[in-house]
């Protein structure tokens, strides 16, 4: 590849030798009606002859630095940088870098723009991350800016940025750019999707007087523009008091704007949907939304750089131009982190509704349910009782219309949104669920044993029958819906009888069958075991410390004193719950029996916080407080008017939520639990393919969905490049945070809420469990890295059943993400424990170790220090 290739000699696939900057002008080039200012790019070959000598001592350096140290980061790459300065340019090089510039004019004022091959990708912009300069005139000139574009590489901020983002330093090459300078009228950015709410459909412009530099360096506000379908929405002009422009002698210079200028607009209507026009078809071009820049002369736009916006939450793929509103499944199963393509697949064969997949996430759509009005209204009821965000999302998209209600529909509910039917108060039915569930486990465990090749595949593809069988069983909503009604129905009955907010919070402590809830009381129960041996728990402090994967370390605490007692109590925990995890309805998430490491910062809590025998203290607690409180909500109704039938409908509703809340978490754990059983022969069966030559290791077929790991199994074949590709996406979707609701135009709808009815600076959120309390945030996002004390609050994006044994410890709970039947409320209120979810970037908002007051029974946070 030569040195220096111009724009008409690169496109799109020279990536690696012209950087993303130089293969997207390359290609810009190429576009019918767009019109990019002549240049040439100088080549990664040309950096990797000049600089790879001279930086290589410092690499092994630079990529040990954490980057968290600004200290090292700002002293590395600082020596780094001087030593691309100070490199001499070649005579052969700076001669074709010199017969470039003669042909775009040798004193022709030229833009040098940094071009790195880890940059405008579809996955990282890397904007501002490198250097640009503008009006550099003359062959020395422009050979010391290249240097200088060189050096740039090796920023404080780009190093950071890297090494956040997973790039290799010694992977990223450095290509310049070399442009003839454009002296324009008004320049700016445009975004063919809305930067702020993401839609695609809503284009936005930004527009100044002179150089862009004054907008993108912020001196200067700019001028804001929203087109929409070549109709200018909305405009907003600012006081433009400066603009940059081209200096006489190089650079640039900020010069003031006439006052009559200052407030008049830089663009008007028809040359902002003139730009619009250019920028879509430069996205169809691409192939997705990008962030232009432009100049505006005498002769129209001109553009100097495109790039894919990063930052926008790919829009679930119908297939159709109909309106689709999309809800978060993650939102909804309290696990909204990015998933591999087996995990999507798996749950895809799990539920029977219909999903689309968009950014390593899976969307439900909710458009066919409230395009009817019976659909749409037993669809809103449903919402309340769910994350309040989601229900003001959608109702916003609603109220605009974007779904039209088809008034003649008729509707189709779903099984979720249908009546229950009722059912008696019989703790024998809840007894045989389980039953017949453990029952279908075990059976599953025998008959797959010794299964390998295609049958052991079929026979899983059609064990997922009996797992939705199982968990969508008639009997089980029922038991569920009744447990959820009853709690509704105490309430809002002992609110308007007696006053009492949230009565059922208390009354439903420590129900039977909750198999969450007894999951983190046996973690005591392990603790009990441990705690006397201080070698056993000092060397349990050092594995915590160290988070070794597998579980090797459980032989090596068998030979410690108190050690066989140690691992014999892990073991049996592991044999009930081993199969749960964080994120555990991905089926590819390890599980804690495949690494018991995760446990061990709970269960050191446990022993430092927690006496002998707290466990069933902790149970018998809970119910002697639920006894206590229907005693005296009973004694008080019997005191009112018609007391007698008040206590008597109130007894019957406590019954059944006592005897059904349990059952809420069961049709889960017994999903998971056939997950396990699962993984287990499919990483068997990886072992075989990996054996064969397949695939390169066994978690490749976590990047292959169901059906295509069936054909590779099948054949004998599986395509390694499709595996990498994914893989590479996994790292990307990692990155992204997904939106509650997204519309099929891209919007993306995180919901609000409208109270005037809290004090100045709190945090509004929905109340799941009464009480309030006062203590130290514990802000955690892993829950492998949690120490929680007795008293601290825990603070987190969302809480899953593996979460639970942290809750023994914990004094309140405080979560983004959840509604009034999901996990973390349904055990908030079985401990007793103040609980507000759905609170909006809560671990954000509140720092750790911050003084909180958690109101449970209103739903806000106040931040007390």
């Amino acid at each position: 590849m030569p040195f220096v290739l111009a724009f008409d000699q690169a496109d799109a696939t020279h990536t690696a030798h012209t950087g993303g900057k130089g293969a997207h002008l390359a290609e810009l080039s190429r576009v019918d009606g767009v019109r990019v200012p002549d240049g040439f790019c100088v080549t990664t070959d040309a950096y990797r002859r000049v600089v790879a000598a001279a930086i290589e001592p410092h690499l092994d350096l630079l990529a040990a630095a954490d980057p968290d140290d600004r200290a090292a980061i700002a002293e590395l790459s600082a020596a780094v940088r001087r030593a691309v300065e100070d490199v001499t340019i070649p005579e052969d090089l700076a001669a074709e870098i010199a017969a470039a510039l003669a042909r775009l004019g040798e004193h022709t004022p030229c833009a040098v723009r940094s071009s790195a091959t880890a940059e405008d990708l579809p996955t990282a912009s890397f904007a501002g991350q490198q250097d640009s300069y503008l009006n550099v005139t003359g062959p020395q000139e422009v050979l010391r800016h290249v240097r200088r574009c060189w050096a740039s590489l090796f920023t404080e901020r780009a190093v950071t940025y890297r090494a956040r983002n997973g790039f290799d330093h010694r992977k990223v090459q450095m290509a310049v750019v070399v442009q003839r300078m454009v002296a324009p009228e008004a320049a700016g950015v445009l975004f063919t999707a809305d930067p702020v709410t993401s839609n695609r459909k809503v284009a936005t412009v930004e527009a100044v007087w002179g150089l862009a530099d004054a907008l993108v360096s912020g001196q200067v506000p700019a001028d804001a523009y929203t087109v929409r379908d070549d109709r200018v929405l909305t405009v907003q002009v600012a006081t433009k008091a400066h603009a940059v422009l081209a200096a006489r002698d190089g650079g640039t210079r900020d010069v003031p704007v006439e006052p009559e200028r200052q407030t008049a607009p830089a663009l008007t209507d028809e040359q902002a949907v003139e730009l619009v026009r250019l920028g879509r078809r430069i996205e169809k071009h691409f192939g997705r939304p990008q962030d232009i820049e432009w100049c505006l002369t005498g002769d129209g736009f001109h553009i100097v750089q495109s790039r894919a916006i990063t930052t926008l939450f790919p829009i679930p793929d119908a297939g159709d131009q109909g309106p689709h509103l999309y809800l978060s499944v993650g939102h909804q199963q309290m696990m909204t982190d990015a998933m591999r393509p087996l995990g999507l697949s798996v749950w895809q064969l799990t539920t029977p509704r219909p999903m689309q997949e968009a950014g390593g996430r899976l969307f439900a759509d909710a458009a066919p349910i409230v395009a009817t009005p019976g659909g749409r209204a037993a669809f809103l009821e449903a919402m309340r009782t769910a994350d309040p965000l989601f229900l003001d999302a959608v109702q916003t998209v609603l109220d605009r219309g974007f779904v039209p209600l088809r008034e003649d529909a008729e509707t189709d509910l779903p099984s979720s949104l249908a009546p229950p039917g009722e059912i008696e108060t019989d703790p024998e039915i809840v007894a045989e669920l389980i039953r017949t569930n453990a029952d279908s486990v075990a059976a599953l465990r025998r008959a797959i044993a010794g299964l390998t090749g295609p049958e052991l595949l079929d026979f899983i593809h059609d064990d997922f029958g009996e797992l939705r069988r199982l968990l969508f069983d008639p009997r089980g909503t029922r038991v569920i819906m009744a447990g959820m009604n009853a709690a509704v129905w105490l309430n809002e009955h002992l609110e308007e009888w007696l006053g009492e907010k949230n009565a059922a919070n208390v009354l439903s402590q420590s129900v039977p069958h909750n198999v969450t809830a007894e999951m983190g009381l046996a973690l005591l129960d392990v603790a009990d075991v441990v705690r006397p041996h201080a070698e056993v728990v000092a060397f349990l402090g050092r594995v915590a410390d160290e988070r070794p994967e597998g579980v090797a370390f459980l032989d090596e605490l068998a030979g410690l004193p108190g050690g066989p007692e140690a691992r014999d109590a892990i073991i049996a925990y592991l044999d009930t719950y081993g199969m749960r995890c964080a994120g555990e309805i991905d089926i590819t998430r390890t599980r804690w029996s495949e690494n018991p490491a995760e446990l061990l910062p709970t269960l050191l809590g446990n022993v430092a916080n927690f006496p002998p025998g707290a466990g069933k203290q902790h149970f018998e607690r809970g119910l002697a407080e639920a006894r206590r409180k229907e005693q005296d909500v009973l004694t008080r109704l019997r005191a009112l008017p018609d007391g007698e039938h008040k206590a008597e409908e109130t007894k019957r509703m406590i019954d059944r939520v006592r005897t059904f809340t349990g059952y809420r978490e069961y049709p889960k754990f017994g999903m998971i639990s056939r997950y396990f059983v699962y993984k287990q022969a499919l990483l068997g069966e990886a072992g075989r393919l990996v054996a064969a030559g397949v695939l390169h290791e066994p978690s490749d077929l976590y990047f292959l969905r169901f059906d295509e790991l069936r054909d590779a199994v099948r054949t004998g074949k599986a395509d390694a490049a499709l595996i990498r590709e994914r893989r590479e996406a996994f790292r990307t979707h990692q990155t992204l945070t997904p939106p509650r609701v997204i519309t099929s135009d891209g919007e993306a709808l995180t919901g609000q809420y409208r109270r005037a009815d809290l004090p100045p600076g709190a945090l509004p959120g929905m109340p799941v469990s009464a009480g309030t309390v006062e203590g130290r945030a514990r802000v955690v996002t892993d829950m492998a890295q949690a120490r929680l004390e007795k008293g601290d609050i825990l603070v987190t994006a969302y809480t899953d059943p593996s979460w639970t044994p942290l809750f023994v410890a914990a004094a309140g709970l405080v979560t983004e993400v959840g509604g009034l039947m999901t996990h973390g409320a349904v055990i908030a209120r079985e401990y007793g424990l103040p609980a507000v979810v759905a609170v909006n970037r809560a671990t954000h908002l509140i720092r750790d170790g911050q003084r909180i007051r958690v109101h449970g029974t209103d739903g806000y946070i106040e931040l007390l220090d």
